[in-house]
């Protein structure tokens, strides 16, 4: 364990070489922060963090730049995640209060995070697997022909054009919407298959394919793979951070272009506990330079998905973090009043 002192010692580290770009020696170490020591000491402790490989001497300058491993303890030892401006925060719920849908709500979440931390933001969509049915609405497109939407509690709407294997009267679609829903509204949609599994059997004989259709449609889009989806925005800012990548750019680029990748990075949304994925730590080989700050989201206890942000390790981790709580909970607010 580091002490105290020396710990102090890799929080300024940490905060000038990421608000100047520079390896940090200690003459600068002593002159901007208040360490209390001499400059002698600095030079120890700082020789006492290499060794322990929390930072790391890039070049033959005096100067040191902190290591994936002193960037982990910096974030895990934070006292205080930065807190937005009253204005901040109001211009965040300003902006997203402004939202139609969920498509709009997404694309506006993605291009405030982008904004607001000048990194790249990945917002998921909320997943249907985590969300709850608030209404099932069934539309006669032709004799033999109905479009099912299906409408979410975050939000997010699903529609499928179903041919039915007989044509079906607007009573009997009636009836159909009507016993449908008194099943799965406001259901969990992990509870919907057992929900509607006897449904057909209370229906007239010649209507029962039918309604076995229609069921078939409602389950097979419980677990298509397109529910996982995402929207990524602010990838140009990585541009203004190329010194920041070892190599080149390129590996990161084309990580971010794989959405499963991305999915994976952000994590389960199971909580919306806050994540930060540091270097090395991304399982990824072209995102080994960057960090992903995460935290999940949603309109009650449980989150239905994630939101966050990618960018080099050398990233203003308390502001960065700050930013991605408050956007998530002002989507979170949005999702439950709508």
């Amino acid at each position: 364990m580091l002490s105290e002192r020396r710990l102090e010692v890799l929080r300024a580290i940490v905060q000038d070489y990421v608000g100047t770009e520079e390896p940090v020696g200690s003459k600068a170490l002593t002159e901007r922060h208040n360490l209390r020591v001499s400059p002698a000491t600095v030079r120890n402790d700082m020789a006492a963090l290499e060794e322990e490989g929390y930072i790391a001497q890039p070049h033959t300058s005096a100067g040191r730049v902190p290591t994936d491993k002193g960037y982990r303890l910096f974030v895990d030892k934070l006292a205080d995640v930065k807190p937005l401006s009253t204005a901040e925060r109001r211009a965040i719920q300003n902006f997203l209060a402004g939202a139609l849908d969920l498509d709009d709500v997404v694309g506006r979440t993605v291009r405030l995070l982008a904004q607001l931390t000048r990194q790249v933001a990945v917002v998921q969509y909320p997943s249907l697997t985590r969300s709850t049915v608030r209404h099932a609405e069934l539309l006669s497109l032709a004799p033999a022909r109905l479009m099912l939407v299906l409408i979410t509690d975050t939000g997010r709407v699903e529609q499928r054009v179903i041919d039915c294997p007989a044509p079906i009267g607007e009573i009997s679609v009636a009836e159909l919407r009507a016993r449908l829903n008194s099943r799965i509204a406001g259901e969990r949609f992990t509870d919907v298959p057992r929900l509607v599994q006897d449904l057909p059997d209370s229906f007239e004989p010649e209507e029962r394919a039918t309604v076995s259709t229609v069921l078939s449609t409602l389950l097979e889009t419980l677990v298509e793979e397109t529910e996982e989806r995402l929207m990524i925005g602010g990838t140009a800012n990585l541009t203004r951070f190329g010194q920041d990548f070892p190599l080149t750019i390129r590996p990161v680029l084309e990580a971010l272009e794989e959405h499963v990748v991305l999915l994976k990075l952000l994590g389960e949304a199971t909580d919306r506990g806050m994540t930060v994925r540091i270097g090395h730590e991304n399982p990824h080989e072209g995102l080994t330079s960057t960090s992903v700050v995460s935290v999940g989201y949603g309109s009650g206890e449980e989150a239905v998905a994630k939101l966050g942000v990618v960018g080099p390790t050398r990233m203003d981790y308390p502001g960065t973090m700050g930013a991605v709580r408050a956007v998530a909970r002002y989507v979170g607010q949005i999702l439950a009043e709508n």
